[in-house]
């Protein structure tokens, strides 16, 4: 009895920590699509005072955060465009311990990076639109999905 109980804490052990990396990397897919892309560009009201504003105070709601970053990457380009990217990323970040690739072309983005000083309880974004070549963490090396920017190239 006690090898059968050993070998079933054993299983729900390692398929526990499998289950769980594939939720971690899901969600981290997810909030990419989420946070980083908007395709075809949104336009907020005009009380939020820019683009910039009305995206980082949506960023902030999803992230649950009051937090104010100093600086975001929004890609304006379709999924699919996104995506291919990342379906064969050879080189591995060590700093971030992902997959990681450079885009091999320029991708439309806006560039939303706090104002500085500021009070602690405001949030004010400047906006700049530009194309570039980006720095992305992937999910896998082979047919991953892009879960961050790293930077812009």
């Amino acid at each position: 009895m006690a090898p059968l109980v050993a070998q079933l804490l054993f299983l729900q052990v390692v398929l526990g920590t499998a289950l769980l990396e594939n939720i971690k990397t899901q969600l981290a897919i997810k909030n990419f699509r989420t946070l980083h892309v908007d395709y075809p560009k949104v336009t907020y009201a005009q009380g939020f005072q820019g683009y910039c504003n009305g995206l980082m105070s949506y960023v902030r709601g999803r992230q649950e955060s009051w937090y104010c970053p100093r600086i975001h990457y929004v890609l304006h380009a379709p999924w699919t465009v996104i995506w291919k990217f990342c379906k064969y990323s050879e080189s591995f970040c060590e700093n971030y311990n992902e997959y990681c690739t450079l885009t091999k072309d320029s991708i439309p983005l806006t560039i939303c990076s706090l104002y500085p000083r500021q009070p602690p309880t405001s949030c004010r974004y400047n906006s700049t639109l530009t194309n570039q070549r980006l720095y992305l963490l992937c999910s896998e090396k082979y047919d991953g999905e892009p879960i961050d920017i790293i930077g812009l190239y």
